[in-house]
């Protein structure tokens, strides 16, 4: 379960000390330059005069994944939430180092995501783990981590969490987003670990690296919103997705043969079994092999990468609790210019998508 400090005294975090009823931003140096000068993670802390919970939202802890980073800017700077209780600490850039560079990973080629909670005599990785789990997580009742898709990959928005978790599950349902995957997370995650302390975490996954897209943004700060609301920290009515889902099955839809693909879906749309996914094409254009969905389910993922060879991933499908036909009635009328759509559309401009015909196929035997 969740700590319940609803801390009324200065919240101290780098040395610096935040009264109630203060906004301070801070520089919580975490590392140093090869020549010798402080590196800094910068944070802004948004305290309420009433006491509440406190919440952390953390962006790029893999330095390439720029959508959380667009999210809490647009939090700090274009809708600073209007906070009645609790503190809200935002963390725009984790992994300064793979910021800088624009990589997932860290100078010692470590991934910072799998180094928590860190241990302050360990390497470059554990020590910024450490860090952040003692400055921030330790200090927290909730927390928010964002990510998005890997390298050449792009996701349509997705919380993923522990549903075992009472702290957990209230958080997924609440940041109300349409697909919900159950997910402890890899060993060594910041939210696995940070569930594990007594901060229930969740994350949002949305979009692409080196990105920052408007339509996920919308959503992130969307979701916070809605879950300040629901654990009071905001007033107002919180804004429900059109369905939501529980997740506890995906499957990657991998290529036969090499080849360049040929798109029949985009993320985010609702496919039935045996339903075309793509084609595998020679370079004259000859089909070389259709990809099928092997079960109904919803598309979490696409590569971005058009050109694959045997075996590599191409369409990631999550096999939802409520059925395809259930989900469809639920998106019936609606209108075009709805988050839902224009997250769809956007994150389809990476991918080139057609409407499957039966000249698609022509050519397989």
């Amino acid at each position: 379960m969740a700590r319940r400090r609803k801390i009324r005294q200065p919240l101290s975090i780098g040395g610096a000390e935040i009264e109630p009823g203060e906004t301070q931003d801070v520089r919580l140096k975490v590392s140093e330059s090869y020549a010798g000068d402080p590196l800094a993670m910068v944070l802004r802390v948004i305290r309420a005069e009433r006491p509440g919970p406190t919440v952390f939202v953390t962006a790029a802890v893999h330095g390439d994944e720029l959508n959380g980073t667009g999210i809490i800017r647009e939090l700090m700077i274009g809708r600073p939430p209007p906070l009645v209780a609790g503190t809200l600490i935002c963390v725009p850039v984790v992994n300064v180092f793979g910021f800088e560079t624009h990589d997932r990973y860290l100078p010692d080629r470590r991934d910072l995501n799998r180094s928590f909670p860190g241990a302050d005599s360990g390497s470059l990785a554990s020590r910024l783990a450490a860090i952040l789990f003692s400055e921030l997580v330790l200090k927290c009742d909730f927390g928010i981590d964002l990510h998005t898709a890997a390298v050449r990959r792009t996701n349509f928005p997705n919380i993923r969490a522990d549903l075992a978790d009472p702290g957990v599950r209230r958080l997924a349902h609440s940041f109300g987003c349409e697909l919900i995957v159950n997910d402890r997370g890899p060993l060594n995650t910041l939210r696995r670990e940070a569930t594990r302390a007594g901060c229930p975490t969740i994350i949002l996954e949305a979009g692409e690296v080196w990105k920052i897209e408007p339509g996920v943004v919308e959503m992130g700060v969307r979701g916070v919103d809605n879950v300040l609301i629901e654990l009071g920290m905001m007033e107002g009515d919180p804004v429900r997705p059109l369905y939501q889902t529980r997740i506890d099955r995906t499957t990657w839809v991998r290529a036969e043969v090499g080849g360049i693909l040929r798109f029949f879906v985009a993320p985010g749309d609702v496919v039935e079994a045996g339903q075309p996914l793509a084609a595998n094409m020679s370079l004259f254009g000859d089909a070389r092999s259709i990809l099928i969905a092997p079960a109904d389910g919803i598309i979490l993922g696409m590569t971005t990468l058009p050109a694959v060879k045997p075996g590599e991933p191409v369409v990631h499908i999550a096999t939802p609790k409520r059925s395809a036909r259930s989900i469809r009635r639920s998106m019936q009328g609606m209108p075009r210019d709805a988050l839902y759509q224009q997250i769809r559309r956007q994150l389809a401009t990476s991918v080139s998508v057609h409407q499957y015909d039966d000249e698609d196929a022509s050519g397989l035997s």
